[in-house]
């Protein structure tokens, strides 16, 4: 029988302190943040250069674990080899204004063009006033208007002539022209004059009168046409002189983008357009009324602007953008809207780039949690990647919510290395719920959260210089660095891999800098690290106070002493936020004739978890397999966590369960003194747990608070010893021998320990040897079949 405690060196392992070969962190040089992630560094890179449509990049890690520190040192130096993408403009369609037209430039050349037609409209804007303002313009239309006006008083006169010979007056009234007779000498003759007149004679005059007011008529209706055909030359005449002063400005820009078509085709537009809008550039009449000039467009000359909507002058590299906040319009772009006169009007250089656009030619990272909490973002974000081009529209006319006329801009092309970051869970729900993921995402860069120790202290070392130089802290000791070191192994529960959580070491260190200046010390020393622990375990464990503080004043029923038929300490962990610690339970079990059943009352109560019960069921299995092989499991067995009032999940404590049935069919009692944690297969193996520094800390932190004997300890899965990291309270009382911890590899190693005995082992016909453990649980099963089959034989009879 092996009661033989683990050694104190096999509860924690120290960090070399001879191997850090420094005296501070002063002396070691940066190092990337990618330490121990070779396998999604590999990912990472295999994506970044694999230039094939689908290939874009999931990097699964948990928050806080640098991940985006990593994606962005490696997608940054990747770009920086990278040719610079193409600026994008929008312009206007001068055809079909709501449908702007993209533009594309070669990198800085954007915002060049940009600035070519700001120059250009002023250039206009002063040399068409100028040549509309020159005499030898007002003299030609002078000559045009006087040649009209002499046109229609030639005519006028002509039959004003005519009429005078007739004796008839032409004379303008408020309503227009009228023909009156005369007498011989010319004076209009009153009405009672023209009816002293024979008939015959009035009739002449009435006839003249009537062919008069026919031509009259007809010459009336040439004067409209007369002045427009005077407005066709005074335009054929605004349009000559526009195009002298427009022909001379755009020229330059013509022959300086001829080689690039769609610019040459928009220069040729706005030429057009320019010529046709001409006295949009002229100063506005000051007799125009209030009320129409309301009516003109607020700036008519907006429409030869540029929206610049990526910019790369001055750039070196390839974009790289983290997009914080992925909505729909953050990732597509957006159009914006003003209000004019009472309502809301927009136009091309009212659009907006989004993530797509910035990135377009280089690298997008985002958040796939954030991504996915977005509205239509997902969805949105697919589809872009699917078609190859950015498509600005707004969501709600995507959603088809409104059916007001807006803009549609001219997609643009769509060139980019998609970075998606989130948890594992994200990437295996997309990848089993969304058919599309996989098309979209090829590659998956599986980020570990901890790294072998074993050669790699100095690395951590620097890993830990390089956080405090850019956190701007003090340099660490070496001591500090060693405690550092352990506290990592710590954090990971195994005393074989260090932490590669960032975050988590970012604050240790942030924490303990602040110790190291209030305590006036000018680097970090391992006192003060140890100090950043302490104080943040205080702050966070008010409800393991409360738990313990009740165990010690006996409202949570827990011996530590003695020794009780079918009762065991079990150990349970409990996780509240970033702490977590050991609870000291009390496991019973009752044991009577019965079908074979083991009754589980957590999960009668719906208290116990799926793992939790397939762990009774194995130790059930178990049972029967070992001790009725030959005969009927006749037994009923009740299994509970007394005094647990909430869910219990896991099979850490299925051997504290096998342990206390066995205890209560074979009427041994087991020590209080110690607590057991372990789970158990159908064959008797005692298999590895989680928390397993947790769980031991428990049970010696209330033991510690009533007292140490000498004789209490833990009983832990002998797989579990390389997850040792056990505080140093606790191996200072192993070391003393106040407390004992140790390990098991079968159920009947945890039996020897608990009860004192001997286990027991079958001889060649199968029999357990007597007075041995086994053999006394044999004997009340097959004690239990006996009473069946003697009361069957009664109930027949």
């Amino acid at each position: 029988m092996k009661s033989t405690p683990l050694d104190p060196s096999q509860l924690y392992k120290p960090c070399n302190v001879e191997q850090l070969r420094f005296s501070s962190t002063e002396e070691l040089e940066d190092i990337d943040i990618v330490v121990g992630q070779q396998r999604a560094v590999d990912a990472v890179k295999l994506g970044i250069h694999m230039h094939k449509n689908g290939y874009n990049i999931f990097a699964m890690a948990p928050s806080g674990t640098g991940k985006l520190t990593t994606v962005r040192q490696l997608v940054e130096h990747e770009a920086s080899r990278q040719c610079i993408p193409s600026d994008w403009c929008y312009v206007n369609n001068f055809s079909q204004p709501a449908k702007p037209t993209a533009i594309k430039f070669m990198p800085g050349h954007g915002k060049v063009f940009k600035q070519d037609m700001e120059q250009l409209i002023e250039e206009l804007s002063i040399a068409i006033p100028a040549a509309f303002d020159g005499d030898e313009y007002r003299s030609r239309t002078g000559e045009l208007e006087s040649e009209s006006r002499r046109r229609e008083i030639s005519e006028l006169s002509q039959l004003r002539e005519e009429a005078a010979n007739a004796h008839i007056i032409l004379t303008e009234t408020a309503t227009g022209y009228a023909f009156s007779p005369a007498n011989e000498n010319n004076e209009i003759i009153s009405p009672e004059q023209f009816n002293k007149f024979d008939k015959d004679k009035q009739h002449e005059i009435q006839k003249t009168i009537f062919d008069l007011q026919e031509r009259l008529a007809k010459l009336l209706k040439n004067f409209p046409i007369w002045r427009k055909e005077t407005k066709r030359k005074l335009q054929a005449l605004n349009r000559e002189v526009a195009e002298q002063a427009v022909n001379h400005s755009i020229d330059d820009l013509i022959e300086k983008y001829a080689k690039q078509e769609a610019v040459l085709s928009y220069l040729n537009d706005v030429q057009k357009d320019i010529i046709e809008h001409v006295l949009d550039f002229l100063p506005r009449s000051e007799k125009m009324l209030p009320f129409m000039e309301l009516t003109q467009e607020s700036n008519p000359l907006k429409r030869y602007c540029v929206n610049l909507m990526v910019d790369f002058s001055g750039k070196k590299a390839a974009p790289v953008i983290y997009e914080d906040h992925p909505n729909y319009s953050n990732l597509v772009g957006r159009i914006d809207h003003q209000a004019y006169m009472g309502s809301l009007v927009t136009d091309f250089t009212m659009i907006k780039p989004g993530a797509l656009h910035k990135a377009n030619g280089g690298y997008l990272i985002i958040d796939a949690r954030k991504l996915l909490f977005q509205p239509y973002a997902w969805d949105t974000l697919k589809r872009t990647l699917q078609s190859g081009e950015i498509r600005i529209e707004s969501l709600e006319r995507a959603l088809s919510l409104i059916s007001a006329t807006s803009l549609e801009p001219e997609p643009i092309p769509l060139n980019l290395k998609l970075i998606l970051m989130g948890e594992p869970v994200i990437y295996y729900l997309l990848s089993e719920y969304d058919p599309e993921f996989h098309d979209l995402f090829k590659i998956a860069a599986d980020f570990d959260q901890s790294v072998s120790r074993e050669d790699n202290d100095h690395d951590y070392a620097r890993l830990l210089a390089t956080i405090a130089r850019r956190e701007k802290l003090r340099p660490l000791s070496q001591n500090a660095v060693a405690r550092v070191i352990e506290q990592s192994s710590r954090m990971t529960g195994d005393a074989e891999k260090l932490l590669t959580h960032l975050r988590s070491i970012k604050d240790l260190l942030t924490e303990s800098d602040y110790w190291a200046d209030s305590n006036g010390h000018e680097h970090i020393t391992n006192s003060d690290v140890q100090q950043a622990i302490d104080h943040k375990t205080h702050r966070l464990d008010k409800v393991r106070e409360k738990l313990y503080e009740n165990i010690h004043r006996g409202t949570v029923l827990i011996d530590i002493e003695g020794k009780v038929t079918g009762q065991i300490n079990g150990l349970t962990v409990l996780q509240l936020g970033e702490f977590s610690f050991g609870q000291p339970c009390r496991i019973t079990a009752t044991t009577r004739l019965g079908t074979g059943k083991v009754v589980d009352i957590e999960r009668e109560t719906e208290l116990g978890g799926a793992i939790h019960s397939k762990g009774v069921l194995i130790l059930s299995s178990f049972i029967a397999a070992r001790y009725s092989r030959k005969t009927p499991f006749s037994i009923a067995a009740s299994l509970v966590f007394e005094q647990s009032y909430g869910h219990i999940e896991g099979d850490s404590a299925s051997l504290a369960e096998l342990c206390a049935i066995l205890s209560s069919l074979a009427q041994i009692p087991l020590r209080q003194d110690l607590a057991i944690t372990g789970s158990v297969n159908q064959l008797g193996n005692v298999q590895p747990i989680g928390g397993v520094n947790e769980k031991i800390e428990g049970f010696f932190d209330v033991c510690a608070k009533k007292g140490l004997t000498g004789t209490q300890g833990v009983i832990i899965p002998a797989t579990n010893i390389k997850h040792l990291m056990l505080r140093w309270d606790v191996v200072h009382a192993a070391q003393s021998g106040q407390f004992n911890i140790y390990a098991v590899t079968t159920v009947d190693d945890a039996i020897e320990l608990l009860t004192g005995m001997e286990a027991g082992t079958v001889n060649e016909q199968g029999v357990y040897q007597p007075g041995s453990f086994n053999a006394l649980v044999e004997a009340q099963l097959l004690q239990f079949t006996k009473i069946k089959k003697e009361f069957i034989r009664k109930s027949g009879d």
